[in-house]
């Protein structure tokens, strides 16, 4: 009997503080908004456009029906807004105390144009898809926040990768919105040199390969492979690689085991359109229209956004109320994907609250 106890006793000891730190924050909930007539920049246009969203907490208004609380966060190229529902992001940031709590915040994480559940090439249209850019990412995500989900004004925007590219446009094109910015992973100049590179590697790779067959193919294209190996190459730094592949064998292993299990859920148009829409970011011209305070920060060992280019702090002084901060290599960090491992930063994002606060 005393056995037993003492064996449920550890049971509960060791499985207990799992459950809870598991139910720290809500289960998302799911929805979609339904956009008529969505006219991309290209001079396209869709009857209906759906964008997939999941939403914690609840919106706050003030007397005079202002949105107090929101917070949107957009994520990287390929990925979804359920990227973010993990112990290293959400498990640090949305649960009680946190620094987005989410019994205080509401916070809308978005699938967005050409990603997760929204609407994309491979739903049915295929090339023909309309060719859109992160303008018509921006806007359908104004839209989602202001006729979907009726928030007229942000606590806080932010973003990873291609989201924090995202959240610069928004500081240009929507100044009054929000209280705060937080573009994490990215660089606020027109995509050039390494990072232009491995995105024309993967795009030319599709649209040359005679199985891509101009977007009409009925299985997979080999070339989906090349664009697996590249994303895997840049997302994270070279000594966690090397840790992960120490051998020959063991490189080949990792590699394949990545790409092979890429290839059973990605698709080659899909992430072909999603490389390919940065061809209309560029917001240095409009740098010094953004009014909120932002916090810009990238990595040191991020093979996307190089330190050494000295371009984030360089622009982001343009920005009057922007900071920039380039968080050291560490064994916490992994390259350009530290952006969603929020214990690096997110003392930083407490500080860029507290300078926000009205």
């Amino acid at each position: 009997m005393n056995l037993r106890r003492g064996v449920i006793l550890f049971f509960v000891a060791l499985v207990l503080p799992m459950a809870l730190r598991a139910a720290e924050y809500p289960a998302p909930k799911e929805g979609d908004f339904v956009l008529r007539d969505f006219h991309f920049t290209s001079g396209e246009t869709l009857p209906e456009m759906r964008i997939h969203y999941r939403t914690l907490g609840q919106a706050v208004k003030d007397a005079q029906g202002v949105t107090q609380n929101a917070v949107l966060i957009m994520h990287g190229t390929t990925g979804s807004g359920a990227q973010f529902i993990r112990p290293e992001f959400a498990g640090e940031l949305f649960g009680p105390g946190q620094p987005l709590d989410a019994s205080k915040y509401f916070i809308i994480l978005p699938d967005d144009v050409g990603h997760g559940k929204s609407s994309k090439p491979s739903d049915g249209l295929h090339a023909k898809f309309p060719r859109y850019g992160y303008r018509d990412m921006v806007e359908a995500e104004y839209r989602l926040l202001t006729d979907g989900l009726g928030v007229n004004h942000a606590r806080l925007i932010m973003g990873t990768s291609m989201g924090g590219m995202h959240t610069w446009l928004w500081g240009e094109i929507h100044p009054e919105f929000m209280d705060a910015l937080l573009p994490l992973a990215s660089l606020p100049t027109q995509i050039s040199g390494r990072n232009r590179a491995w995105r024309r590697i993967i795009t030319d790779a599709i649209r040359n390969d005679p199985a891509w067959e101009k977007g009409d193919y009925k299985n997979q294209p080999p070339s989906l492979r090349t664009a697996a190996e590249m994303l895997w190459l840049m997302s994270s730094n070279p000594i966690v690689r090397q840790q992960e592949a120490p051998s020959l064998t063991k490189s080949d292993e990792v590699l394949d085991k990545f790409v092979n299990d890429y290839m059973k859920t990605g698709d080659a148009n899909d992430v072909l359109y999603a490389v390919e829409a940065s061809h209309d970011y560029d917001p240095g011209p409009a740098l010094e229209k953004i009014r909120a305070p932002l916090l810009a920060i990238n990595f040191a060992d991020d093979l996307i956004n190089p330190p050494e280019l000295g371009i984030l702090e360089r622009e982001t002084r343009r920005v009057p109320k922007g900071r920039p901060l380039v968080i050291p290599r560490s064994e916490k960090t992994r390259g350009h994907g530290s952006h969603t491992i929020a214990e690096l930063w997110k003392d930083q994002l407490v500080e860029l609250l507290q300078r926000s606060a009205h």
